[in-house]
């Protein structure tokens, strides 16, 4: 009886989802053929005029090649021209290298009128150079840097009316070695283009030193420069530092008002891509723009200077700006020695060095021509930079954590060990109250005994089952703890004023006492109700904050010999305020530094770790007047995750904070959802970017993780919040059996996202994606379209049984040729309709179709639609209209 209705709807099913994918098949298949063309290594062909139109008539790329090149030497210069492609004005808005630094040491792409020649490659480290006029540096590029997007609205100007009508292209070969196999070279870029205009034109600003020289065994050269700025405004979106092998750190400065604010800062070491600069910082006429490059000697046996081969140094800092289209100039440079007299006054971060581990460098250099990268450093589209600094995340509390009870005392410390558990230290049934101390800070409740509990409970993160439980009869009011490579914990305790190194074997061995037990002092072998821990990764000495009685930080070897101390810092001398509760340390590995939470000042100091010297202050209002805890992660620019605490002189609420290092923005709030905050105490966070906070005044852990805010940002039409949801609904009707929240879904989403892996995994995992790809859209659209065909046939099938039976007390239905097609006709022109999800979007909250289209696209640039965006969209940085008030 419904055998021919059910054989109707599945046929109809069938050949929606064939229209369905005839429709998804061409665009997928456009996509794979002009990634080949790009992309294809073996293709040595250069293209001066090839053009690619991508979603409409005005957008096209370039390819720039070199012709299959094998430089005669080592430190080879060879440089190309290319015409622009365009009889008027066009705007560049990508830059796709195609590159590997096995082969190439340097790229740079110039604009000028006229090229020192037109008809073939040239030697240009030669007196012959790149152009006959002053050239334009356009794009840089080294170290297996990937590609640069710029921001929506902003276009390097090109063509007949900006004054570049050739593209040059320079390659620095520097090891003739990498040509053994006799290989011709083809490496270049790949330039997306615009013919519509922009509102903002792109430009570079380069800061260049040609006269410093390097000592042989001398530990830190600095090379500086400066210049007055004498020109229209400009907006830095994002710089690029350059040295040769003997480069540590290259810092760029902007200067107003005596005041010195970070442009951008990093390894030279590292890839050298354009890194997003400080947003916060713009140029006007009358400031200064500086950079400083630090170099070692070490290692060399004769001065190195400045020079074009690579056992000579460089020091470039690239700024990349834009400025309103009226006033555009294309390039600026600076190469003026700065004077000692003004960098007496560079802040202390120019001269620490950034650590780059083996492992660190591996895996970027594994970036090559990706735009996918799953790297944490601040690259451009690097995924928990990006997800961090944009705040497209957010911290929410997974209030199902710990699935039991943990039956904790008040929790004064949070660490994490070498496997990456919860280690929490916590007081038992002891309690720090007005009685505890008498005013020369004794402990009063000796009497009690130390604590019978484990006072130190390693946790799984995940489910927040206890792992070991250890420290019993040690302590009498535990504080704080960390842990150092070997496992061991280091904690304080206040009553005892004492700093103890402490075995994790579950022996409960104390491997090392610094302080008097019970005997607080202020000297180097007391202490006074100190506070916190920290250890040096590398070098293993340890940092102690001291505390509620002292003001100081201290610092000892690994072995407990005691080494230095100091007290607050300050940038103004004059007015150094002292710490009032060094309260919390957290040890930065990538910068070599130390901060320490000042609790009752409500600020966060930062010094050099080696030498104690003053790096800069981060205090802001939303603190309310006090700062309990920090600790750091090296994701982007670094970050600082920091809770806060009552005061009795300001009113804020109880909550954690995400804080930028570099620009001391603050990123995000978070707080729990449904218990308050009583005295949040110490933080943590995992490597799976999930963060634990532990409050004394709730005797509990809780923990956040990040999820996807719901700010309405659009990303071609439609709002992301909404994708998200549709997305998320897919994959769980796609995949019941992991039956996992939306919460545990965006977190494996993102802890797969920043877990760097070997290449070969990588590849194989995204086989596995692309081999899955065509299975949802295979799998998912039938289903649906059957399911919901059907349920209104069986209702109509259903009451027309009803009525049957009603009319002839008979169960026989008569299903006439006629009635069918009535309700095939019925679904064809509402259930078929609705499951169109592109007409579905079109018809809601001003959606379009075009904007839906796009969520299959995703990440490719290629195919994007200009008719809700501009050519040059994307989400790497934002280009606002120039403030009115300089920053």
């Amino acid at each position: 009886m419904m055998g021919v209705p059910v054989l109707c709807v599945m046929v109809l099913a069938f050949i929606c989802h064939s229209h369905c994918m005839e429709i998804q098949n061409p665009l997928y298949r456009s996509k794979r053929s002009q990634e080949n063309v790009l992309l294809d290594p073996s293709n040595c062909v250069s293209r001066t005029e090839q053009q690619q139109v991508l979603t409409n008539s005005h957008n096209f790329s370039v390819d720039i090649r070199m012709p299959g090149v094998t430089p005669a030497g080592s430190d080879t210069y060879l440089c190309m021209a290319f015409p622009v492609p365009a009889s008027r004005d066009a705007y560049i808005v990508d830059f796709i290298p195609h590159a590997s630094m096995d082969t190439v040491h340097h790229m740079l792409l110039f604009g000028c009128q006229t090229p020192v020649s037109t008809s073939s490659y040239w030697d240009c480290g030669s007196v012959k150079g790149t152009c006959e006029d002053e050239p334009s540096i356009m794009y840089a590029w080294a170290r297996n840097a990937p590609p640069t997007k710029l921001p929506k609205d902003v276009g390097f100007k090109v063509g007949r009316n900006s004054g570049t009508s050739y593209f040059v292209l320079q390659i620095h070969y520097g090891d003739l070695s990498a040509f053994r196999d006799h290989h011709r070279d083809c490496s270049g870029l790949t330039l997306r283009m615009t013919s519509k205009p922009q509102p903002f034109i792109a430009g570079i600003y380069l800061l260049m030193s040609v006269d410093t020289f390097i000592l042989p065994g001398k530990r830190v050269t600095n090379a500086d420069i400066a210049c007055d700025y004498t020109s229209y405004p400009i907006y830095p979106f994002a710089f690029r530092t350059h040295t040769h092998d003997l480069g540590k750190v290259v810092s760029g400065y902007r200067i107003r008002d005596g005041k010195w604010s970070l442009i951008g800062r990093q390894s030279p070491q590292l890839p050298q891509a354009f890194y997003p600069a400080n947003k916060e910082v713009n140029l006007k006429y009358g400031d200064t723009i500086a950079a400083r490059c630090m170099f070692t000697g070490q290692g060399r046996t004769s001065k190195t200077y400045i020079g074009g081969t690579s056992v000579d140094e460089m020091c470039n800092f690239y700024i990349m700006y834009y400025m309103d289209s009226k006033h555009a100039i294309p390039y600026m440079n600076c190469m003026e020695t700065g004077s000692k007299e003004l960098f007496q006054h560079i802040p202390a971060e120019a001269n620490v060095p950034i650590t780059v581990s083996p492992g660190h460098m591996n895996s970027m250099m594994h970036m090559g021509h990706s735009t996918d990268h799953q790297d944490n450093r601040p690259v451009l589209d690097a995924n928990k930079a990006e997800q961090v600094l944009d705040q497209d995340y957010h911290l929410e509390q997974v209030s199902a954590w710990p699935q039991s009870s943990l039956q904790l005392g008040q929790v004064s410390g949070l660490a994490l060990d070498s496997d990456s558990n919860l280690v929490i230290f916590h007081r038992g049934d002891h309690y720090w109250g007005a009685s505890s101390f008498n005013s020369q800070a004794r402990y009063q409740q000796r009497s009690l005994g130390s604590i019978q509990q484990s006072t130190i409970l390693v946790v799984d993160p995940a489910k927040g089952n206890i792992l070991k439980a250890s420290g019993r009869n040690m302590f009498y009011l535990p504080h704080g703890i960390t842990t150092d490579k070997e496992n061991n914990y280091w904690v304080t305790d206040v009553a005892l004023h004492q700093v103890l190194k402490v075995s994790s074997d579950g022996t409960d061995r104390t491997l090392l006492a610094l302080g008097e037990a019970f005997t607080p002092g202020s000297d180097n072998y007391h202490f006074c109700q100190p506070t916190d821990v920290a250890v040096d990764t590398e070098t293993g000495n340890i940092f102690v904050s001291d505390g509620y009685c002292n003001a100081r930080i201290l610092k000892f070897s690994a072995d407990g010999k005691y080494l230095s101390e100091w007290g607050a810092g300050s940038s103004d001398r004059r007015r150094r305020i002292p710490f009032q509760v060094p309260h919390s340390l957290a040890f930065l590995p990538d910068r070599r530094e130390i901060c320490v939470a000042d609790r009752e000042n409500g600020r966060i100091q930062c010094f050099i770790a080696e030498t104690g010297e003053f790096v800069k202050e981060i205090k802001n209002e939303e603190f309310g007047g006090e700062v309990f805890a920090i600790t750091y992660s090296p994701a982007g620019d670094g970050l600082i995750f920091a809770v806060n605490g009552e005061s009795p002189y300001h009113s804020a609420p109880l909550r954690g904070f995400v804080i930028n290092y570099s620009t001391k923005d603050v990123l995000d709030t978070f707080s729990p959802k449904k218990k308050e905050f009583k005295m949040p105490h110490d933080i943590v966070e995992t490597r799976d970017g999930s963060v634990f906070v532990g409050d004394a005044g709730n005797k509990s852990v809780f923990k956040f993780t990040t999820e996807k805010s719901h700010r309405s940002v659009k990303k071609a039409g439609i709002k992301v919040q909404e994708l998200e949801e549709m997305e998320m609904f897919v994959q769980s009707k796609m995949r019941p059996e992991h039956n996992m929240s939306k919460t545990a879904a965006l977190q494996e989403k993102q802890i797969v996202a920043q877990q760097p892996r070997p290449q070969g995994e990588a590849e194989e995992e995204e086989k596995k994606k692309s081999a899955a790809k065509p299975n949802r859209e295979e799998g998912v659209l039938p289903a649906i379209i059957t399911t919901l065909l059907l349920i209104p046939l069986l209702v109509v099938i259903s009451i027309g049984v009803f009525v049957c039976w009603r009319r002839n007390s008979r169960c026989e239905v008569k299903t006439e040729p006629s009635s069918v097609g009535g309700i095939l006709g019925k679904i064809r022109g509402k259930a078929v309709g609705s499951l169109n999800l592109g007409n579905f979007f079109a018809s809601h909250k001003g959606y379009t179709r075009q904007g839906f289209d796009q969520l299959s696209t995703e990440g490719s640039d290629q195919e994007r639609n200009d008719e809700d965006s501009s050519d040059s969209e994307n989400e790497e940085y934002s280009a606002l209209p120039p403030p009115q008030s300089s920053s």
